[in-house]
């Protein structure tokens, strides 16, 4: 369910939006921007629905191999 929400910004900051997300488009960046802040997501179910994914989980694994190669052969 949505709810409404008023805001107050500077007038600069409005026109702003206005020209570069474009109006009828403000509310979702606003929401994309401020969810990752007051929404705690399910972090569990979150790692388990992504190690479902068996390409990411590939590509994972090759950058994380890739990774500790260059690490190893680093002048300490």
């Amino acid at each position: 369910m949505q709810k409404k929400l008023t805001i107050t910004v500077d007038e600069e900051v409005y026109k702003g939006l206005h020209k570069t997300i474009g109006p009828g488009k403000i509310s979702k960046f606003v929401e994309g921007l401020v969810r990752p802040h007051v929404v705690r997501q399910n972090l569990e179910s979150a790692y388990s629905q992504m190690s479902k994914d068996k390409k990411r989980e590939a590509e994972a694994l090759d950058w994380a191999e890739i990774s500790f190669k260059d690490t190893a052969h680093e002048k300490r």
